[in-house]
């Protein structure tokens, strides 16, 4: 886990910008930016949808939310990136697509931290994996600062087969896609594999079937930022993420159930765990 400097203040402990939600799911970014900071991130930006933007900022009042311009049908307009270029510039780590039912305003802005060239940390979930649907790198040069996180059905429409295979051929998949697209594959299920474009590979055995309920991967995308922000590379991120998630999981089954505890719950066990893990 990176070190933070005791005297940096919350500087020193990284910025993460989430940028999702629609006026349909408006708790996706609440639960990712929240676990942004969970993780340890020091400061913390979410940009929403307008028509929901009041009632984020209200929930997580850590936040500065900016409420930029959505479609008729509530969701994240391709122009939002005209209101989020400063953010942008600032932050250390950008999560893009937890609460995105529609992928053209968060195409826009990964589209637009690429040209911008910083060295900041793009984690890219939900609808925005529609970035990758030309099979084709969203940038070559920077590829251990992206991260992408997709379910066995976000895997199989990506790359064009059954969740079936998926399933039965996750960590070829995985590796093939890693390649392919150049980026840090977070596979997410039973066994969730995490691959680097090199192919080196790390599975995740921990967790349970608990984990596999609504905004679990917004909780998930979220740590992984926050590590990001924190100086992790994007391999280390995700693996240290996925594995504090799982865990997470396996603590409340065993206080709670292993199923019945909410995607919110897992939040607060993360930063007890992280001082546990270092050990």
């Amino acid at each position: 886990m990176p070190d933070i400097h005791p005297k940096l203040g919350k500087e020193g402990r990284g910025s993460v910008l989430v940028v999702g939600g629609s006026a349909r799911i408006p708790g996706a970014v609440i639960l990712a930016a929240t676990g942004a900071l969970r993780a340890g991130a020091g400061k913390l930006q979410i940009a929403t949808a307008r028509s929901v933007a009041a009632h984020v900022a209200v929930t997580v009042p850590e936040a500065c939310v900016i409420a930029v311009p959505e479609t008729r049908q509530g969701e994240l307009a391709r122009t939002c990136i005209n209101s989020l270029k400063s953010q942008l510039a600032d932050a250390d780590a950008v999560l893009v697509g937890p609460g995105m039912m529609d992928a053209r305003g968060g195409v826009g802005v990964l589209e637009h931290c690429v040209r911008a060239n910083t060295d900041m940390s793009l984690i890219i979930d939900a609808a925005a994996l529609h970035v990758f649907d030309a099979h084709k790198p969203l940038v070559k040069a920077r590829s251990a600062e992206v991260i992408a996180t997709p379910h066995a059905g976000e895997m199989a429409k990506l790359w064009g087969c059954s969740r079936a295979q998926v399933i039965a051929r996750p960590l070829e998949i995985a590796r093939e896609a890693a390649s392919t697209l150049n980026v840090v594959i977070a596979l997410k299920g039973a066994q969730t594999f995490v691959v680097a474009p090199d192919g080196t590979a790390y599975r995740n055995t921990a967790g349970n079937i608990g984990l596999g309920t609504s905004g679990s991967g917004d909780t998930l995308s979220g740590v992984i930022a926050g590590l990001c922000a924190r100086g992790a590379s994007a391999l280390q991120a995700a693996v240290w993420g996925v594995y504090l998630h799982a865990k997470a999981g396996d603590l409340l089954a065993r206080r709670i159930g292993a199923l019945g505890f909410l995607a919110r719950e897992l939040l607060t066990e993360i930063p007890q765990l992280m001082v546990k893990v270092s050990r």
